[in-house]
């Protein structure tokens, strides 16, 4: 493969700049991540040490393998929501080693809310075990939740992708083969009872654990029994008596140490081969990265330069590259791993539609797994490119990222805006995983060309009732809508509803990338269902 030959001037104040920005970007989201995971009310972690419990960062920690890395999912989940009282949205889910294994760790906090799951809570738990399913991962529950938070049951109880998901998706895995490893290390009630119980191997702590569908206090309100909660559904009694567990831990130490022996233990079915080579780092710094991307969001900027970054030796197989310019296509390495990259370097439009239908089926056919790189205002609209068949077009593109059988990764670089959001396998396509950067937005359209419909729209009704504004009450009209429209439109926000599987500070990136592509060849690679044919 050829090596891109970076333009890049390190040197110009534009980039430096844009440095400075971009690195302030990424403190900030270190510091939000730092205080989501860590900073919590000293009473609440004095609860624990009462209780004789870990911190559950504590509790992950002690269960990974030493020294090695862990991709945590969603940290951000609910930064905008329970006005901020529920940072992670009081669970913990990530990528871990355990016992030479990959596994999904799932694991609730206990130090916000008691672990109640809200319903941002379990719309985490369910992505985790979506995770476990499409890339066939074992699972290691962490278990510590007194139930669902009762005053938004109606946000989280009924429907298809509430609570009852959570043990839909379990019992999905277990028909697969898929192995769960589970430890009661607090109150396991009402759903959550279900999670040890549904899982193949269960571990209680002696103690604080404890499974019962309904706690002393829903016991006496709906029988008169008056029973102590070891009585209801301790270790003791169900490890002993009603086997609903299978292993008594005397501690949570003692807890893990059976956990890794049992995942030490599982079956481990060969990785899905594809082309491989041995891994080498990229020709150019990551940090660069920093200087490469704009300050303002809407100016466009050279993808090719943010492929040199991330790849293999920075080295690049470009396909049709006189062709569909406004659509990067090729091939590269990942730590060793050949990808296909489909890159926005622009508006799409009907010639980089049809190029990306037909790389796409030739990544499929050769079972090379695609990485998006999403920078795009989505397609071009107007009357040309609607004679010519944009729409059309459009949708073969749509349809090649629907049907593509190999493993899907996305990266919102900057703009995610109108269906370009859609073409470039956005999170309604199934990618294994979505990624964003801090300075990314994803709408509907770009906030000034929504605040310009919008506040058009509002002129037009006016003018045919005879009226007519001024600029002065325009730009009051189009200010709050810009306004909301930037802080919905923000990757804080879209991590905070779990649209992606959180934010990256750019340069670690290429690891997360690495780490998530690994752990999707534990799923086979289904044949392609469809020939090649040029569009």
């Amino acid at each position: 493969m050829q090596r891109i030959t970076s333009s890049a001037d390190v040197n110009a104040q534009d980039f430096q700049l844009n440095e400075i920005h971009n690195r302030q970007l990424a403190a900030e989201l270190k510091q939000r991540q730092c205080t989501t995971r860590f900073s919590r009310p000293e009473r609440d972690l004095d609860r624990l040490r009462q209780q004789n419990k870990l911190f559950v960062r504590d509790r992950i920690e002690s269960l990974l393998d030493p020294d090695t890395p862990f991709l945590e999912l969603s940290t951000l989940a609910a930064n905008k929501a329970y006005q901020g009282e529920v940072p992670g949205a009081a669970q913990v889910v990530g990528i871990g080693i355990v016992a030479g294994r990959e596994v999904i760790i799932h694991a609730d906090d206990a130090s916000v809310k008691g672990g109640a799951w809200y319903p941002l809570s379990i719309k985490k738990i369910v992505r985790a075990l979506d995770i476990a399913i499409e890339n066939r991962l074992p699972v290691v529950h962490l278990c510590d939740c007194a139930g669902g938070f009762l005053p938004l049951q109606a946000e989280f109880f009924a429907d298809r992708y509430h609570a009852g998901r959570i043990l839909r998706n379990q019992s999905i895995l277990s028909r697969m083969g898929v192995p769960q490893v589970a430890i009661a290390m607090g109150h396991c009630s009402a759903g959550g009872a279900y999670v040890p119980a549904l899982s193949d191997y269960s571990i209680m702590v002696d103690g604080p654990g404890a499974i019962f569908l309904g706690g002393p206090p829903v016991v006496k309100a709906a029988t008169g029994e008056i029973v102590s909660a070891e009585e209801l559904g301790g270790a003791s009694m169900h490890t002993s008596v009603s086997g609903t567990s299978d292993y008594l831990a005397s501690s949570e130490m003692h807890a893990i140490a059976i956990a890794r022996d049992i995942v030490a233990r599982l079956h481990r079915p060969a990785k899905t081969l594809i082309d491989q080579a041995p891994p080498e780092p990229p020709a150019y710094d990551a940090s660069e990265l920093y200087g490469l991307i704009p300050r303002d969001p809407r100016v466009q900027f050279e993808m090719r330069e943010i492929i040199a970054r991330l790849v293999d030796g920075s080295r690049f197989h470009e396909y049709q590259q006189r062709y569909g310019d406004s659509l990067v296509c090729g091939f590269a390495r990942l730590h060793g791993y050949q990808i296909g990259i489909l890159a926005n370097n622009g508006v799409l439009v009907n010639d980089s539609a049809l190029k990306g239908s037909h790389f796409i089926q030739l990544c499929d056919r050769n079972r090379t797994p695609l990485l998006f790189l999403q920078n795009t205002t989505g397609f071009m609209v107007g009357r040309e490119y609607e004679r010519r068949g944009l729409t059309k077009d459009g949708a073969k593109l749509i349809m090649a990222v629907s049907g593509a059988s190999v493993p899907k990764f996305t990266v919102i670089c900057n703009a995610s805006h109108g269906a370009g959001t859609y073409a470039m396998a956005g999170r309604a396509f199934d990618p294994r995983f979505v990624f964003t950067w801090p300075q990314s937005q994803i709408s509907a359209m770009g906030a000034e060309q929504a605040a310009g419909v919008l506040t058009h729209v509002k002129a037009r009704q006016l003018a045919r009732e005879g009226g007519r504004l001024s600029e002065r009450e325009l730009a009051a009209i189009r200010e709050p809508i810009l306004q909301e429209y930037r802080e919905r439109s923000s990757a804080y926000y879209a991590t905070s509803e779990i649209w992606d599987d959180g934010i990256l500070d750019p340069v670690d990136t290429r690891t997360a990338l690495a780490i998530a592509l690994s752990a999707s060849l534990n799923a086979p690679i289904e044949a392609p269902q469809y020939g090649v044919f040029r569009m």
